[in-house]
């Protein structure tokens, strides 16, 4: 999609950034917090934004509703019931993706009723593009509430992950630290210059990335026979690729269960080599999302070392729990924020 390209994202990370230091700055300090919440609003509201923008205080609560009924789907049950039984957790995903349709329908009318399109991804899919035209209503209708979700579901998971490394990291939260010193002081003024010279930040994310991707498990279906390790794939078989694995194939990284943000740093690190870096899976079907995805964790990571130092409260590990699509939160995180001197 054009308005999730590279491109796209590095032209707007002026308004990316805003939200990322605003999280940082609203972190209560000297306490215990559980972080997941008020990460997930931060990340929603990023996204929301990007997507929508001076439409998105409209759409954000539904939103926010949308993404508590995918996660209720997941929870344990005593009964694996058949898709199509509409239990009550289902009904409640339906009204929700029922409500946020509504509540988005009117925006799409009056923007293409007005001619203001906007030049937020939106605005993209009002365009007429040269592949597929015009696209109908109900195409965009259809299509947006998957993407809404998504751009802060995963990145949500993502984060919990990478605030616990900087707790247990500390020296690597300080070259964080000592990067994020050089954004401007007003975060409206980030531009994609400064968040290209975020490159230690941006190994560190990609580093817990690999350690603890977000869907540890992806499917794929094979559209032809095909051999692979030895083995015969059928047509239409389908394949599971477990990337919390592939990450630790000493073949491709080396000490490969330990943390070292450094690994990608040089050229032999390169995310961009095949089967090497799946946290955001990898060829057509890799997600579109990625640009975005990277450059809201980058800048959130950067604006919280920049303020704070982190540690963990004293008592058992965090749990780990299985959410949508395959994904694995740090459920019930608590961490502690104290200024950085």
């Amino acid at each position: 999609m054009r308005g999730l390209r590279p491109q796209a994202v590095a032209a707007r990370i002026g308004e990316i950034a805003p939200s990322a230091a605003r999280f940082a700055d609203q972190w209560p300090t000297g306490r215990d917090v559980e972080i997941l919440p008020p990460v997930r609003h931060a990340l929603a509201e990023i996204g929301v934004c990007y997507l929508f923008s001076e439409d998105a205080p409209t759409l954000l609560p539904f939103a926010s509703q949308l993404f508590l009924a995918r996660e209720v789907l997941v929870r344990p049950s005593r009964w694996v019931w058949p898709r199509w039984v509409p239990t009550p957790a289902r009904r409640f995903r339906t009204r929700q993706q029922v409500a946020f349709t509504n509540a988005l329908r009117p925006i799409v009318r009056r923007r293409r009723s007005s001619g203001r399109l906007g030049d937020d991804m939106l605005g993209q899919m009002l365009r007429p593009s040269p592949r597929y035209g015009l696209l109908p209503e109900e195409a965009i209708l259809d299509t947006l509430p998957g993407i809404t979700v998504a751009t802060f579901e995963t990145p949500s998971r993502a984060a919990g992950w990478i605030l616990l490394y900087l707790a247990r990291y500390p020296q690597a939260a300080g070259r964080v630290a000592a990067e994020a010193a050089l954004l401007p002081a007003d975060p409206a003024a980030t531009t994609s210059t400064h968040l290209d010279g975020l490159q230690y930040t941006q190994a560190l994310v990609r580093e817990v990335l690999r350690l603890h991707p977000p869907s540890w498990l992806l499917t794929r279906r094979a559209t032809r026979q095909t051999q692979l390790a030895g083995y015969t794939i059928d047509a239409g078989s389908t394949v599971l690729v477990c990337p919390y694995t592939a990450h630790r194939d000493a073949r491709e990284h080396s000490d490969p269960d330990q943390f070292q943000p450094e690994r990608w740093l040089d050229d032999s690190g390169s995310p961009t080599k095949p089967g090497v870096f799946l946290s955001f899976g990898t060829g057509p079907h890799g997600c579109e999302g990625a640009a975005l995805a990277m450059a809201m964790l980058t800048l959130l990571t950067a604006q919280t070392a920049r303020r704070y130092q982190l540690s963990e409260p004293p008592g058992p590990e965090p749990s780990y729990q299985v959410t949508t699509l395959e994904g694995l939160a740090t459920v019930g995180l608590r961490l502690r924020a104290t200024l950085r001197s």
